[in-house]
């Protein structure tokens, strides 16, 4: 009797000190990962973009917000260490130089129209997603109109940032988002308004941040509303532009001369919605984009202007799998500015480039 009494009293001990344990885990992932993403995980709810392309964030410098407010427009109190900052898939970071760029013009057709030629040259691909004959038409692209109403009342262009807590090597934290991606689209958004006359609506939306810490997993997801609201209430626009910044290797730094002032180069993103699983080329499930060709088109004519205003200037165009933030409206870009090891004026700089390739490509300019 008494030996069945200890086993009962040793299991009711160890019952109870597994509960502790489990719930002590349960508070950490709730504090770290947040109550919405485990539920969407638990629920089998998570997309693959989500779980595999946001998880690669931008090499982020975050900040902390130790209010209680959630909205869009989070109050920063507290920076965070830059040690804290996340690597970078989103791109495939482990080249120690840039990759070489051959400047193709619309003259080259042929080379244009060759899918493993443009992959040498002209894109970079993702391991996890391929270009296949047939993605890329290049006659189809050459020919396709992305010039903006100038004339229709109301902003043609929406800049925002899904990582809007991107900084650059001397950005001061302490001054906020101002200081990282926001601030480059401040500068784009000045320039194409004072010398282009073309009037943008800059979103300020935080979707990296969520109960005042910074939590790239999910960005896009609680992006999508918010910009799908704006552009409801804004038919005006005709242009969404989601910045960036790219995450490299230190010794790798991304910078060309241009009118005399250092430039971050650029580069242009596109995802394919198109993932290998299990050696198989597979649509994305759940993120088709509609716009996929528009968006390609896009991006092909802003790469073709900037190689002949600016030979410099842009880095190989980028493939990915995912649909990311593309699916907004046929005339989107996504854009990588620079990496965390440019400075601050470098991004900013680049925006007086990037402002007359896009007023090149949307207004004939």
């Amino acid at each position: 009797m008494r030996r069945r009494n200890f086993q009962y009293k040793r299991f009711i001990i160890n019952f109870f000190a597994s509960v502790c344990v489990w719930a002590v885990i349960a508070v950490l992932l709730v504090n770290f990962i947040g109550m919405d993403k485990i539920t969407k995980v638990v629920l089998g709810e998570m997309n693959h973009q989500s779980l595999e392309a946001e998880d690669d964030g931008h090499a982020v410098f975050g900040f902390e917000n130790t209010s209680n407010q959630t909205d869009d427009k989070a109050i920063i109190l507290n920076t965070v260490n830059s040690d804290d900052c996340i690597s970078e898939p989103k791109t495939e970071n482990k080249v120690d130089a840039p990759s070489t760029k051959i400047n193709l013009s619309k003259e080259d057709l042929k080379k244009l129209s060759d899918t493993d030629y443009l992959k040498r040259t002209f894109y970079t691909v993702d391991k996890r997603t391929d270009l296949e004959d047939g993605d890329v038409n290049a006659e189809e692209f050459l020919n396709m109109d992305f010039s903006i109403d100038k004339e229709q009342e109301g902003p043609k262009i929406l800049i925002f940032h899904t990582h809007s807590q991107e900084m650059y090597s001397d950005s001061d934290t302490s001054k906020g988002i101002t200081e990282g991606v926001y601030g480059a689209g401040e500068r784009l958004k000045g320039i194409l308004e004072n010398k282009y006359g073309i009037e943008v609506l800059h979103d300020d939306g935080q979707y990296d941040v969520v109960n005042g810490r910074r939590a790239v997993l999910g960005s896009y997801e609680r992006m999508e509303p918010k910009i799908t609201k704006i552009l409801k209430d804004n038919p005006s626009i005709e242009v969404a532009i989601d910045i960036h910044r790219d995450g490299v290797n230190e010794s790798v730094h991304l910078v060309a001369e241009e009118g005399g002032k250092q430039c971050a180069q650029i580069m242009f993103f596109n995802g394919l919605c198109k993932v290998y699983d299990n050696g198989v080329l597979t649509p994305t499930p759940g993120l088709q984009n509609t716009y996929l060709k528009d968006n390609l088109g896009f991006s092909f004519n802003m790469q073709l202007m900037a190689n002949a205003m600016y030979p410099n200037f842009t880095r190989r165009v980028y493939l990915n799998a995912y649909r990311y933030s593309l699916n907004m409206l046929p005339k989107s870009l996504e854009i990588e500015v620079g990496a965390q090891t440019n400075t601050k004026e470098e991004a900013f700089n680049a925006m007086e480039p990037l402002a007359d390739v896009l007023a090149a490509v949307i207004c004939n300019e």
